[in-house]
């Protein structure tokens, strides 16, 4: 977590390192990122988290940008230990449907066939846990991609939002009504932060190493989808430990 003040002298310091990430617009390199995740009716996968399950997975249906014509991602997160694993199907929107996610009945063309593993598995366990929309999360990425590594990226987010799915497969207009999650109340600080995330392969990057003590960066988990669960269940009145394992969903009907 880092505040509004620390991000130009970060972007200062990281421009000898990166270069700005080439799906971003702007002075700033961003893009807006909205996701709707997935859940089995008694809230499974984000209890999984909130009880820091060591092997644990997430469902989730991403767009980027704002436009209606934007593909869907079909993603599968996983966490195995500390090692963070990804898999991702790309649907266009004419093959964006409930129905093709639930009860599939047609071949839909992918880049290659891993795509199509990807989607037939995600399919898979979306099928077996009874999964179904909960909450959609919006907001924007300041991203930057390494210039001599395979893989590094520095992304920060901000302009966090949220909105509970109530089982709606449709994606919600930006006019929507949304409800802020980037507060002193959900981050559980004392100033209304950013989430700045450091990506690597195995090997870190010397100049992110600087950075970390540069910045005095403290490594610490946030998931925005826990994150809405959380703030909604405090909304009705419900209490909850510092980790939250004390939230109650009854059937997650209202989700």
């Amino acid at each position: 977590m880092v505040t509004p003040e620390q991000v130009p002298e970060i972007r200062r310091f990281i421009r000898p390192f990166v270069y700005e990430d080439e799906h971003s617009n702007g002075n700033i390199p961003e893009y807006l990122v909205t996701t709707l995740q997935l859940d089995a009716a008694n809230a499974t996968l984000h209890y999984a988290k909130e009880r820091k399950a060591r092997t644990r997975f997430k469902l989730r249906i991403r767009t980027y940008g704002s436009g209606n014509e934007c593909p869907y991602f079909l993603e599968i997160k996983r966490k195995i230990n500390i090692m963070i694993l990804k898999s991702r199907a790309v649907l266009q929107p004419k093959d964006f449907s409930k129905e093709n996610i639930l009860h599939p009945t047609r071949i839909i063309p992918f880049a290659n066939e891993a795509e199509n593993m990807n989607y037939l598995e995600f399919v898979r366990l979306v099928r077996e846990i009874g999964a179904r929309p909960f909450v959609y999360v919006n907001y924007v990425r300041e991203s930057y991609k390494g210039i001599s590594e395979r893989y590094a990226r520095v992304t920060i987010d901000r302009r966090l939002r949220y909105r509970p799915a109530r089982g709606s497969w449709t994606f919600p207009p930006l006019s929507a009504r949304w409800y802020t999650m980037d507060t002193q109340t959900s981050l559980s600080r004392e100033y209304p932060g950013q989430i700045l995330e450091l990506k690597s392969e195995t090997e870190f990057p010397e100049w992110m190493a600087e950075m970390v003590e540069r910045f005095d960066l403290v490594n610490t988990g946030f998931c925005k989808y826990s994150t809405a669960m959380r703030l909604e269940s405090l909304f009705r009145g419900s209490a909850y430990s510092d980790v939250s394992e004390n939230c109650s969903y009854e059937d997650g009907s209202d989700f």
